[in-house]
């Protein structure tokens, strides 16, 4: 199964069908801005990135002990390449925005 049939879960939130239903129509080469939120301590900020879209990807992160397969956390992750030609991939949450751009 590819990753464009496969759904979009996140370990412990869901994202909205809306947003689900969006980044399964990106097509390779559409133009996007991503922005997220990041969060250190009790300091927030958002950082934004443009670019063209690569595709939608799982990353399988794994955990440091060896335990059953099904407790590895596994991320949905958008894979774009930036204005400037850096191959770039972020992780997805619930915050993450990704529109198209023109």
């Amino acid at each position: 199964m590819s990753a464009a049939t496969e759904p979009i879960i996140l370990p412990t939130r869901r994202l909205t069908a809306a947003f689900v239903e969006f980044l399964r129509g990106l097509k390779l080469g559409d133009s996007i801005t991503v922005v997220q939120t990041v969060r250190v301590g009790a300091k927030k900020w958002t950082a934004t990135a443009q670019g063209t879209f690569r595709e939608l990807a799982y990353l399988e992160t794994g955990i440091t002990t060896e335990r059953v397969k099904q407790d590895d956390l596994v991320v949905p992750v958008l894979r774009f390449t930036k204005t400037n030609g850096e191959l770039s991939s972020i992780a997805i949450d619930e915050n993450t925005q990704v529109t198209r751009s023109v």
